[in-house]
């Protein structure tokens, strides 16, 4: 018995002394990655805020950026438009194939049935059994010309189905162009709103201190903007009673003035210039108040390409949808020789547009957030200006 006892192996016990070891190497390994996390975070610290200057800035180019990613989506919605109605007329013009295809398959099995039940009775027995020698003659001169007018149906079914699969190709075709326009139109949607969701955060993140001092900013520089439409407004006062003076002087040699139009600068225009800018600006008033929503053309809302061409269609003058395409209808006129109607586009990427109204100042649908309202030109950095018609 003591002999077998010698070959016992000890076991292992499985208390807390067991652990002991592996319990010490965790706890060295967490307070590793501790230390670690520690230094790391001392090694990154965090950006510092940035300045109510900053913010502003930032807030604005992004504004501005959101309204450079509305035309690209008021671009990809004209396109995807014109490219559904090019897909409806040509989905329709399938159907017109397909009903004279069918309508041809019924001519020929027409031709076949006549051809059947002529030839199932031999000319003998067709003479013999037919009510008159007449009758028998005319029903042969009939199968005849049958025979000839089967040769033509043939040739317009197969003309018909020719035309049928080479609009069906057509359709697929623009049915893959309609989903290329979509995506387009879809990213595009998309693009401006991370804009716009990007300036919202900026300006949620502001304390109610900085808040103030953003819309001190803000109100500094609609005042230097103001000054300088009220320096634009006086040139152009001046120019009016200079033309005034002229057209007395000329009064008595001509037996009368000339129309020179209406509003400031040294530009003159006829009559009918003035007549559809006043219709214009009339419906750019009426609309004064109602916000702003991008990619919207009226009547609740507009953005600013979107006032800008409902308010010329008033006067029977069609703008193309974006401002890159208005700013190039017309013709081009210096700030200087502004007229009233005129269109006046802003930045370097022409992303903004308001309605010139005169003495330094636009009808226009601002940006998110606004209401279409008059404000000074010099708000923002001009482009360049255009007289649309």
């Amino acid at each position: 018995m003591p002999a077998l006892a010698s070959h016992r192996k000890s076991r292992t016990r499985t208390g807390v002394r067991a652990n002991t070891p592996a319990v010490g190497f965790t706890t060295a390994a967490l307070a590793s990655v501790t230390l670690l996390s520690t230094q790391s975070a001392t090694a990154a610290p965090a950006e510092p805020k940035p300045s109510v200057e900053e913010v502003q800035k930032k807030v604005d180019d992004l504004y501005r950026q959101a309204g450079t990613a509305t035309q690209e989506y008021n671009k990809a919605k004209e396109a995807t438009d014109t490219q559904r109605r090019s897909v409806d007329r040509v989905l329709d013009d399938v159907a017109k194939s397909a009903d004279k295809v069918n309508e041809a398959r019924r001519a020929l099995g027409t031709y076949a049935a006549a051809q059947y039940r002529a030839g199932a009775v031999g000319p003998t027995a067709a003479l013999m059994f037919a009510d008159s020698p007449e009758s028998y003659f005319e029903q042969t001169q009939l199968m005849g010309r049958l025979t000839d007018r089967q040769q033509e149906a043939v040739e317009d079914f197969q003309k018909e189905q020719r035309s049928a699969a080479k609009q069906r190709v057509k359709a697929t075709k623009s049915l893959e162009t309609l989903t290329e326009s979509q995506a387009s139109l879809k990213a595009g949607k998309q693009k401006v709103q991370n804009k716009l969701a990007a300036a919202r955060s900026l300006l949620a993140d502001l304390t109610a201190e900085e808040k103030a001092r953003l819309a001190a900013l803000e109100r500094k520089k609609e005042e230097e903007a103001r000054r300088k439409a009220e320096a634009k407004a006086k040139e152009e006062a001046a120019e009016r009673k200079r033309q005034e003076e002229a057209r007395q002087e000329e009064a008595p040699a001509t037996g009368g003035g000339t129309d020179t139009g209406s509003g400031g600068g040294s530009g003159v225009t006829d009559g009918t210039y003035a007549a559809k800018a006043e219709k214009v600006l009339a419906f750019a008033r009426a609309q004064i108040g109602k916000p702003y929503v991008w990619g919207a053309t009226g009547p609740s809302s507009y953005d600013c390409s979107g006032l800008t061409g409902a308010a010329w269609k008033e006067a029977g003058v069609q703008l193309p949808r974006t401002t890159w395409d208005q700013v190039k209808v017309g013709k081009r006129v210096a700030t200087a020789d502004l007229l009233p109607g005129d269109l006046v586009f802003f930045y370097d990427d022409i992303s903004h547009v308001g309605i010139y109204k005169g003495d330094g100042k636009m009808i226009h649908a601002p940006k998110p957030g606004a209401n279409v309202r008059e404000e000074s030109i010099y708000y923002m950095p001009i482009y360049g200006s255009v007289r649309p018609a």
